[in-house]
């Protein structure tokens, strides 16, 4: 399509990610810092991969993630979300390739709140009838 920056959202959970795509080498870069710094674990970093890897474009371009909110897991998995959506723009025809594997969806689970009076969010105090 056309070779300027392209950017997306993603969003996992709590964690919101926007990512800026420019064409490249592959290299990825997470909040400013190289992604095998960001993420320790081996399955965070091939979580972010995958739709590259689905769609045969690793290695074209270079990206560039803002994430914030969450934990690492949720975090890797917005990016992955990002990813997606901007691969979908550069190219629509992947899109049936991309929903097919998931990655189009957002993960919509999030911690449910702690309602009051009650110890936590399902849990209750035991009940007494007398």
């Amino acid at each position: 399509m056309r070779e300027a920056n392209l950017n997306g959202a993603g969003r996992r959970k709590t964690s919101v990610a926007r990512v800026i795509f420019r064409p490249g080498t592959g290299n990825i870069v997470v909040n400013s810092k190289p992604m095998d710094s960001y993420f320790g674990r081996e399955t965070l970093k091939m979580i972010i991969r995958q739709p590259l890897q689905l769609t045969n474009t690793s290695g074209k371009y270079d990206i560039s993630a803002n994430v914030s909110g969450g934990g690492v897991s949720g975090q890797a998995g917005a990016i992955r979300h990002s990813i997606a959506r901007v691969l979908l723009k550069l190219n629509p025809d992947l899109r049936t390739t991309l929903k097919k594997a998931g990655f189009l969806t957002r993960d919509p689970r999030m911690k449910e709140r702690k309602k009051y009076g009650q110890k936590g969010a399902r849990k209750r105090f035991q009940f007494s009838k007398r």
